[in-house]
């Protein structure tokens, strides 16, 4: 989806002027649940530790420079920025807030 050439599609009046950072970060959000969830559910007891939530973050957002990178030398059609890769970011911290939340609220306390 990164890579795609969407030509005029984001000049048309169906969207408003963040919905490309919007996109970004739902991406990342959806990415790093999934990502973790994939995680938990090999874990035998369950279980997903801070150093886990912390290295699914920094490959996340290592991922998202690679692709503003991959934007700004291969993919000419489209522009690295670097709003995109803090919406990336803010994504990814969204989705392991949301992981931790409730990996910890339904947890059976031992830690």
């Amino acid at each position: 989806m990164c890579s795609a050439d969407l030509g005029d599609v984001g000049d048309s009046p169906m969207f408003f002027a963040g919905f490309d950072k919007l996109t970004h970060t739902g991406f990342f959000f959806t990415w790093v649940v999934l990502v973790c969830s994939g995680i938990i559910r090999q874990q035998k007891p369950v279980a997903f530790s801070y150093k886990q939530a912390i290295a699914v973050t920094l490959v996340a957002i290592a991922f998202g420079g690679l692709i503003e990178l991959l934007q700004l030398y291969i993919f000419t059609w489209r522009s690295a920025d670097w709003n995109d890769l803090f919406a990336d970011s803010l994504g990814a911290c969204m989705g392991i807030f949301g992981v931790m939340v409730t990996v910890l609220s339904i947890g059976d306390g031992k830690k």
